[in-house]
């Protein structure tokens, strides 16, 4: 089990790394763009808009998987926050193990997309890379999505989460936290 939770924190670091250095990048690609083209009137950046989409295609789907770990994806919970615990529970289980099976979908396809690139030979316009790599990212975020999906679903099995329902493997459901009262001592600084 040591194993596992050492791989998991550094997959959880790789993630996080990958996912700031793509954000950072897209930053300084479309700022410096801006500033060569507005200031001194160069064409110095002419590849900002290829590394940009290259950096937002890494962002969204490494993004994924990061989302799933810590139970922040977005969703429509008008039915789900009404609903008692071992409603709650149920769905979640079953949420997360749909969205696992999809995920996994996604990967095969997007993996058929990806040799369908390499076969092709395409190369971008501006830094004349292949484009198979800029897909690549694709299947290996839907991958490790699916993995985070069902490690979601495992952990809703475990003792820890008998009498709470998980969103992620470390994030609660907020209607599973205990209530804290605010008191005016508080919000004083």
């Amino acid at each position: 089990m040591k194993v596992f939770q050492w791989i998991d924190k550094i997959m959880m670091k790789l993630e996080e790394f990958i996912l700031s250095f793509a954000i950072i990048l897209i930053s300084i690609m479309i700022v410096g763009n801006v500033i060569a083209r507005e200031v001194f009137n160069s064409g110095a950046f002419y590849f900002a808009y290829e590394v940009s989409k290259f950096a937002i295609v890494i962002a969204t789907f490494m993004g994924i998987a990061y989302a799933a770990r810590k139970g922040r994806h977005i969703s429509m919970s008008a039915f789900y926050d009404f609903a008692p615990f071992k409603v709650r529970k149920v769905m979640m289980i079953l949420i997360n193990f749909i969205t696992a099976i999809v995920m996994f979908l996604m990967a095969y396809y997007s993996y058929n997309f990806v040799m369908f690139e390499y076969n092709t030979g395409a190369i971008t316009t501006s830094l004349e890379v292949p484009r198979y790599l800029m897909a690549v990212f694709i299947p290996i975020g839907f991958l490790t999505a699916g993995i985070q999906f069902l490690r979601n679903t495992y952990v809703n099995f475990t003792a820890k989460a008998k009498d709470k329902v998980y969103l992620g493997i470390d994030a609660v459901d907020y209607n599973d936290q205990e209530q804290k009262d605010v008191k005016l001592e508080d919000l004083s600084v």
